[in-house]
C-alpha cells in the first residue's frame, strides 16, 4: 500500500477486485432492490418476491448469487429459508446510496419500486 497526499492508503489490488465484484453484483436493479428490502428486515423468498414484485424463480436466483458472494446469508426456520443482510456495512452502503439518489430525485427513499418496473 502507498500513502497518498490526503493521508489515505491505497488498498491492495485484491481488495479492490473484491469490492468491484461486490458492487458488480449490486449493479442490477433487481439485486439492489432485494438487498434494499433485506436491509429493512429479514424475509423468505415468497415475502421478497411479493415485496419487490418479482417471480419466485427470479428472486431465488438473485438470492443465490448474493449469498454466494457473501452479501446476504440465510438460515432455516422450520421449512422456510430466511434471508438477511447481517453485515451492517453493506446495509449502510445500500441505504446511503439509495437514500441519496432518492433525495436528489425528490423522492422519499422508502418509496417502493416494483422489481418488474426495473430492467435487469
Amino acid at each position: 500500500m502507498s500513502t497518498r497526499a490526503g493521508g489515505f492508503d491505497d488498498p491492495p489490488a485484491e481488495v479492490l477486485a473484491e469490492a468491484a465484484a461486490a458492487f458488480g453484483l449490486l449493479a442490477t436493479p433487481a439485486r439492489l432492490h432485494i438487498v434494499w428490502a433485506l436491509s429493512q428486515g429479514e424475509s423468505d423468498v415468497t415475502g421478497l418476491a411479493e415485496l419487490v414484485g418479482g417471480t419466485l424463480p427470479s428472486v431465488s436466483q438473485h438470492l443465490t448469487k448474493l449469498r454466494l458472494a457473501g452479501l446476504v446469508r440465510s438460515r432455516r426456520e422450520g421449512r422456510r429459508q430466511v434471508y438477511l443482510v447481517d453485515d451492517p456495512d453493506v446495509v449502510t452502503v445500500v441505504r446511503l446510496m439509495v437514500g441519496q439518489l432518492a433525495a436528489r430525485a425528490g423522492h422519499a427513499p422508502a418509496r417502493r419500486v416494483r422489481l418488474r418496473d426495473l430492467s435487469d
